[in-house]
């Protein structure tokens, strides 16, 4: 087994990492998680870029970051750090290069923090095709790398300006890709490559990060990431963010899925929310995300879980057996809490499986807990669902599901460390060999949509991604969130943690200064037109920076090629290049239906 990625799967602690001075704000150093978020303006628009930092750092943002995609916009971060400071903000300022070292180089001197990406920092775009080198030829590749970065961290050193190294799941150099592939693994290769030159030269003010838009591959990255760091005794902060999450409510459970999968752990020192929409409609939603966490220290112990039953890393579902379309090979199953047993939930992707109704009802007569545990299966076949926590399982209980594999467990806790709790059982349950289905039931009660929203995929998102859960059944005790609107976040949470996929996913970027055109009128026009097809992905990408490579994932690509146009992909494959953006939509319903899925 790789190394642990944290120090306890059992008693919650934040990761402890170095502090880094960005400006006027610390990231990591024990302090409290950090939210930023990224500009849309063109970096040249000084006016309207000091316009969007202020709604952004009005709304709690500690830090802005803009492209600077050549040295035009590197020098004119300048003059836009300047309008704040004039404006009376002192924000810090993060530039995000691509492809240039020397605006890296001119952006350092002008801004608090740089972020580059080792995929592209000094190599070419991958081009997916296989690149073989010799390790002379590896060698020399790293020399020139060296000989790069060091000349950037000569100027960090000198304007005490930060570094980010931000890998990004399918922009991964060729070097890289020859030994790992587009992997999580791979992603740790690339940023370990970087990191061992910042130690080497004595570098000691970066950050690391490690994003997909794919919530399996990014919690995979990150945590081989701090595996690996612990094995390499580096401690520096991580910024999370799940890439190209989309709007709505499906960008905010699928970053609270992948980031909340990490606090959970006590991982994560900055945090960023990525949504297309404006930037300042991410602040809030990371806030309360980071908030969710504050005080998890204080939760009620449940005893050391061993790491020896835990498959962090790999992409696996729990092997359990076939109860009655519960388990086994079916699909997680959505239960809802309903007053009727005949309540409509509004058909489509948003039909439960099975319906609650308290004493009554396709579920609530068939629900029991330990205390009615008989010694002989007197139960069979009315009882069908035994609700258990982690401190009832014990011989008794245990002894029952062993003898009785057809029972489904309805897995409850009341701990603030939830997640951890709820996945303790589940190895204690894999260390015993019980291959019971196991439902993950949470209670809440919140009174707005959004903090359901995010308190429930971060506690949940995290165990479907390990492959841990049968179905998932959300209650929330206050009425004036509708039992329609839980069975739609239900089915999003498997859905953004890849474990059943009921509508099209749609990855879409935020948007920043290098986008050609309208993002959010896109997605929007795009949506009206595919959003019945089942199972596909569709991403929406605003330049050639965030596609192919880093929307690698999708079936479908919407990608800005050049003003106003748009190239069309079909996974990796180009299809048809620099359409005018009027005819784009159009071109691509009718390159889906020419695949033949184009199914409503």
């Amino acid at each position: 087994m790789t190394s642990k990625y944290c120090e306890s799967l059992s008693s919650y602690s934040r990761r402890e990492t170095r502090p880094v001075k960005v400006g006027n704000v610390v990231i990591g150093g024990g302090g409290e998680i950090v939210v930023q978020s990224m500009c849309t303006t063109d970096t040249m628009d000084t006016e309207g870029s000091v316009c969007q930092a202020i709604r952004i750092a009005d709304a709690g943002g500690e830090m802005v970051r803009y492209t600077a995609q050549g040295r035009r916009e590197a020098e004119n971060l300048k003059n836009i750090r300047q309008a704040l400071r004039d404006a009376g903000y002192d924000v810090p300022l993060v530039a995000d290069i691509h492809f240039n070292p020397v605006a890296a180089e001119i952006a350092a001197c002008n801004v608090e923090k740089v972020r580059i990406n080792p995929g592209n920092f000094i190599d070419k775009r991958a081009n997916f095709s296989v690149v073989e080198y010799t390790e002379e030829e590896y060698a020399a590749e790293l020399e020139r790398l060296k000989q790069k970065l060091c000349r950037l961290l000569d100027i960090c050193v000198e304007h005490g300006t930060a570094l980010r190294i931000g890998v990004n799941h399918g922009s991964l150099s060729d070097r890289i890709m020859s030994r790992y592939g587009d992997t999580p693994e791979g992603m740790v290769a690339s940023a370990m490559e970087f990191l061992n030159i910042c130690r080497e030269y004595g570098f000691g003010d970066v950050v690391i990060s490690m994003k997909s838009s794919n919530t399996k591959v990014m919690v995979r990255a990150y945590r081989l990431m701090a595996a690996a760091l612990r094995e390499q005794g580096m401690d520096y902060p991580l910024h999370l963010g799940v890439t190209e999450a989309g709007e709505g409510e499906d960008g905010r459970i699928k970053s609270a899925v992948g980031i909340g999968a990490l606090l959970n752990d006590g991982l994560g020192d900055t945090i960023r929310v990525s949504l297309t929409e404006a930037p300042e409609n991410e602040i809030p939603v990371a806030r309360k995300l980071a908030d969710y966490y504050r005080g998890r220290e204080t939760h009620s112990p449940f005893g050391e879980v061993s790491w020896k039953y835990y498959e962090a890393y790999e992409d696996s579902k729990r092997d359990t057996m076939d109860a009655g379309g519960i388990g086994g090979k079916n699909l997680p199953v959505v239960i809802a809490e309903a007053k009727t047993a005949f309540s409509s939930f509004g058909g489509g992707e948003f039909e439960p499986d099975f319906i609650y109704v308290e004493g009554n009802g396709k579920v609530g007569k068939r629900v029991f807990g330990p205390s009615d545990i008989t010694t002989a299966e007197e139960l069979a076949p009315g009882k069908r669902f035994i609700s258990l926590t982690l401190s009832e399982l014990n011989d008794r209980t245990t002894d029952y599901l062993e003898r009785y594999p057809n029972k489904v467990v309805i897995l409850k806790t009341f701990n603030k460390n939830g997640p951890a709790e709820q996945r303790a059982f589940f190895l204690k349950l894999k260390e015993k060999g019980i291959r019971n289905a196991v439902v993950i039931h949470r209670e809440y009660d919140e009174t707005d949509m959004d903090s359901l929203t995010i308190k429930a995929a971060a506690d949940c998102g995290m165990l479907f991604i390990d492959g841990m859960g049968d179905g998932i059944w959300l209650q929330n005790k206050n009425e004036t969130i509708s039992p329609v609107e839980i069975v739609r976040l239900s089915f999003g949470i498997l859905q953004a943690a890849r474990a059943r996929i009921t509508k099209t996913e749609y990855i879409s970027c935020p948007g920043c200064g290098r986008t050609l055109y309208s993002l959010q009128e896109t997605l929007k026009k795009i949506k009206e037109k595919t959003a019945g097809l089942k199972g596909l992905k569709i991403a929406v990408m605003g330049c050639i920076v965030n596609g192919p490579g880093e929307m690698a994932d999708a079936d479908y690509g919407y990608v800005g090629s050049g003003k106003n146009v748009v190239t069309l992909y079909k996974g990796k494959e180009v299809i048809k290049r620099n359409i005018p953006q009027e005819n784009a939509i159009d071109e691509l319903v009718a390159l889906i239906k020419e695949n033949g899925e184009y199914r409503i």
